[in-house]
């Protein structure tokens, strides 16, 4: 490469270090073991600079054939401005086919996804902090691993995407809870280490109540822990979430890009998530 120029490349393994650096440049919590999991789910692309630093990186994740989510999107700060995001958002496209597209956009990236044909479609909010003493809740239980075919099926449901493989790796690192009703799981919530701490989520519940019952019992069994949520703005949690410690410190914006096909894809009914249990 001449100097100045930037290439792109499959991401891989050996540029994890990298990206963990790129990401602290950030302020973003990520772990090497959270873009190893991140990568794992995905495939991506790296720009390297002229000395093959890591100055930029995307993630794709694809759930099934029914959609995508675009993860992991960083500019290095030296290298904004000259179309590198365009570029990495271009390989995003290849690499999700013609699948549905979703991320979650910061205030920096909205103008070039809505130039890209993204649309808002809701508002996450992002919290997290040191969890206040709580009590267990009642008709919340720990699920085993012959539950989790059935939570799969559930997730699928409430998602609108196959989100097998995304549950079988939190499976690997975390724990799960469910709310059983009649012998059926009605509810289910995932938690794992991440960043500071550990994040709560996916959060699949069909009322908010469910979904407080759900963070509770992870919670009530953590006191004084440093936990994160992120949650939809809709789902009327938030305010809860800051009652038992969990300030809300951020978020970004959820955006759709439809298949080429035209074809809509199915909206989540969730009542909280953790940035798709990635970011």
């Amino acid at each position: 490469m001449q100097q100045g120029e930037i290439e792109l490349q499959t991401f891989g393994p050996d540029h994890i270090e990298g990206a963990v650096a790129l990401s602290r440049q950030e302020n973003w919590p990520h772990r090497p073991q959270d873009w190893q999991m991140a990568l794992q789910l995905s495939s991506g692309a790296v720009a390297l600079d002229d000395r093959g630093r890591v100055s930029g990186t995307i993630l794709v994740t694809p759930y099934g054939a029914d959609c995508a989510m675009i993860n992991m999107v960083i500019v290095d700060r030296n290298a904004r401005g000259k179309g590198l995001g365009r570029r990495l958002m271009e390989q995003a496209f290849a690499l999700a086919e013609d699948r549905p597209l979703r991320l979650v956009a910061t205030a920096d990236g909205m103008p070039l996804y809505q130039k890209l044909g993204f649309v808002p479609s809701g508002t996450i909010l992002q919290h997290q902090g040191n969890v206040a003493e709580l009590g267990a809740p009642d008709g919340v239980e720990a699920a085993s691993a012959d539950d989790l075919p059935e939570i799969k099926a559930l997730d699928r449901d409430a998602y609108g995407a196959d989100r097998e493989a995304l549950i079988d790796a939190l499976a690997e690192r975390g724990e799960f809870a469910v709310i059983r009703r009649a012998g059926a799981i009605e509810a289910y919530a995932a938690i794992r280490p991440f960043g500071r701490g550990e994040v709560i989520g996916p959060v699949i519940a069909g009322t908010a109540v469910d979904a407080r019952a759900l963070i509770n019992f992870f919670a009530a069994s953590r006191p004084g822990a440093f936990l994160r949520v992120d949650t939809d703005s809709r789902t009327g949690i938030a305010g809860w979430l800051v009652e038992i410690g969990l300030a809300h410190v951020g978020g970004g914006v959820a955006m759709d890009r439809p298949a080429k096909n035209g074809l809509e894809q199915a909206r989540p009914k969730v009542y909280a998530l953790a940035n798709q249990a990635l970011g």
